[in-house]
């Protein structure tokens, strides 16, 4: 029995290894009358290709999570902007819309004015001219 355990060769656990060491270490308690001294648990191998590939999967989903809020961030602060600027250009539209408005009025009451004088003043050169443009309407309405 002892060929065996001197048998580097051998098939079974190596002296040197955490496992064998641990189970030596549990049997010393064993035989001491001692709980053993801590549980067991299969050993953790970083190296293995699922765990690598879960770490760099998790380490993907993080970047991508970043990322998303990067993005979602920038397009709400550049839709911030773009709102702020139409806000302030359909306020200046407004303006200058009833500014217009407001010109446009003043001009036609002004116009109004100005031919309810005319028409006062020249009474008949008022009628005629409004038959003959009449008249004149008709015809072109006519073809």
């Amino acid at each position: 029995m002892s060929e065996a355990f001197a048998d580097s060769s051998s098939k079974g656990p190596s002296v040197d290894s955490p496992a064998a060491r641990s189970a030596a270490d549990d049997f010393r308690a064993a035989a001491e009358g001692k709980a053993p001294s801590r549980e067991f648990a299969p050993p953790v191998d970083e190296q293995h290709p699922l765990k690598r590939a879960a770490k760099k999967a998790g380490q993907f989903r993080d970047f991508a999570g970043e990322k998303a809020e990067s993005l979602k961030s920038a397009a709400s602060q550049k839709l911030e902007a773009i709102r702020d600027g139409a806000e302030d250009t359909v306020g200046q539209f407004k303006d200058v819309a009833g500014d217009q408005w407001h010109e446009t009025r003043a001009k036609a009451q002004e116009l109004h004015a100005t031919m309810e004088d005319y028409i006062r003043a020249n009474p008949t050169k008022a009628v005629l001219t409004a038959a003959g443009i009449g008249l004149f309407l008709g015809l072109i309405t006519r073809r």
